[in-house]
Formats: C-alpha cells, sequence, structure tokens
C-alpha cells in the first residue's frame, strides 16, 4: 500500500505568545517540526507533504529541511487561511497512486512506529481511522450560558489526535466536496475542525478509533513545551 503522509505546519501558534511560530521553536535544541518529518522519514511512510506558510517555505528549506537531509519530503506547498483549506491543499499535492494519507499535525513532535503500523493496519482494515486515547477525567457538555447541561459516558469518550489516516482517493474526493459546500457549512454555523467531521460529514464510512499515547500530545501553549521536553528525557 502506497502511503503519503501530510504534515500540517501552516499555523499562526498565536496561543504560544512567541515572536517565533511554535512548528520553529527548539525543544532539547531542534525544532519542533523536525521531530514529526524525523518520524515520517524513518517509517514506512513513502512520500511526505510539507505544509507551511507561504512566506516561510524558502527559510525552513535552508534551515530545516536540507541539513536534514530528508529524501522522502516530495513537495512543500503554502497552506491556506483554516485547517482543512491546508488538508486539501496537501491532498491536491500528493501523487495520484498513494492508497492511504496520513494527516498529521507538526506540532504533534512524538509519533512513533507503534502508532503509524497501528494506523496503518486500521486503514487497511477499515478505510478510515483517527489516533486517539480514551479520556482520564470526567467531561461536561455545557449551555449556551455556560453551566454543566450533561455529562456523556467517560467509557465511550475520547481525545482525538494525529495522524488521521484514510483512503486517499475517498477522502480527496470529501475534501472536495466540503470545498463546494463550505459557504453553506458556514451559514449553518457547522465548523469543521477535523479531517472524521469530514468523512462524518459527507462520507459514509464510519471512523475506527485506534489507541495513540498519552504522550502524543500537541504543542499549543508555553506549558506544552516544558511537558514536551521531559516526555524527550524520559525516552533517552
Amino acid at each position: 500500500m502506497k502511503t503519503t503522509a501530510i504534515v500540517l505546519a501552516a499555523g499562526s501558534g498565536s496561543r504560544m505568545q512567541s515572536g517565533v511560530k511554535k512548528q520553529y521553536m527548539e525543544i532539547c535544541g531542534s525544532p519542533l517540526l523536525l521531530y514529526s518529518l524525523k518520524a515520517f522519514e524513518n517509517s514506512f511512510i513513502d512520500e511526505i507533504i510539507l505544509v507551511l506558510p507561504e512566506s516561510d517555505i524558502q527559510q525552513v528549506k535552508e534551515d530545516i529541511i536540507d541539513p536534514a537531509g530528508f529524501s522522502k519530503i516530495k513537495a512543500i506547498v503554502a497552506g491556506g487561511s483554516t485547517r482543512y483549506h491546508s488538508v486539501r491543499l496537501g491532498l491536491l499535492a500528493a501523487s495520484r497512486d498513494t492508497e492511504a494519507v496520513f494527516i498529521h499535525d507538526g506540532a504533534r513532535p512524538f509519533i512513533d512506529d507503534e502508532i503509524l503500523d497501528r494506523a496503518l493496519s486500521a486503514v487497511k482494515e477499515y478505510g478510515a481511522c483517527v489516533v486517539g486515547m480514551p479520556v482520564k477525567d470526567t467531561i461536561k457538555i455545557a449551555d449556551e450560558n455556560g453551566f454543566a447541561a450533561t455529562t456523556p459516558d467517560r467509557d465511550k469518550t475520547w481525545l482525538i489526535q494525529t495522524p488521521q489516516v484514510f483512503l486517499y482517493p475517498e477522502i480527496l474526493e470529501l475534501y472536495e466536496k466540503l470545498a463546494a459546500e463550505e459557504e453553506r457549512l458556514l451559514s449553518e454555523g457547522v465548523n469543521i475542525t477535523d479531517d472524521a467531521m469530514v468523512m462524518e460529514t459527507f462520507g459514509t464510512r464510519k471512523v475506527k478509533l485506534i489507541k495513540g499515547s498519552y504522550d502524543n500530545i500537541k504543542i499549543t501553549t508555553p506549558e506544552d513545551l516544558t511537558l514536551a521536553e521531559s516526555i524527550i528525557n524520559k525516552k533517552l
């Protein structure tokens, strides 16, 4: 099965409150983005599509990509105004003979071979899967005034991570449907926040939940940098 990884790193990282975009901030001496790229480079993945802010492409190529000697990066493309716009642009840049696509947030540095192997097995069996972990805490659904309204069954509640993995021709078709229906969805207040929602909204296939790792965190705020360093030191 030919596989492509789309690594999303086109965000501004505003919640990091730093003059440096979070994907380039250093963790234990290496840029955040480098960790996930290395994980895919050293895995069974056949090709990588990297999605960046257009203004950063040349600098990232010179400072991160070229020195690392990556051989699997097929294309570096400019991202869009939202996550799902960036995913679509990444999908369009993938080789058309790709069979499965792994869509991953570049701000999640701790993917590993075990997670990728489980995801590959699941997409072969189910056609669509997302990585995540069962939540440890009780979750409350709030009403419009900020009061607790309902409590979902914790045993059925997952914290969703990436990669999110799909059969390539199928998810590309669904993203094209999303592009065509975007204005209608926005007018109806529908906010597409991950790739599984695209399948849930436009597809017919159920998305299988598979275990990732509690270490597979997304770096979003300054506190996450400290946690990331502790995870790296734990692995040493």
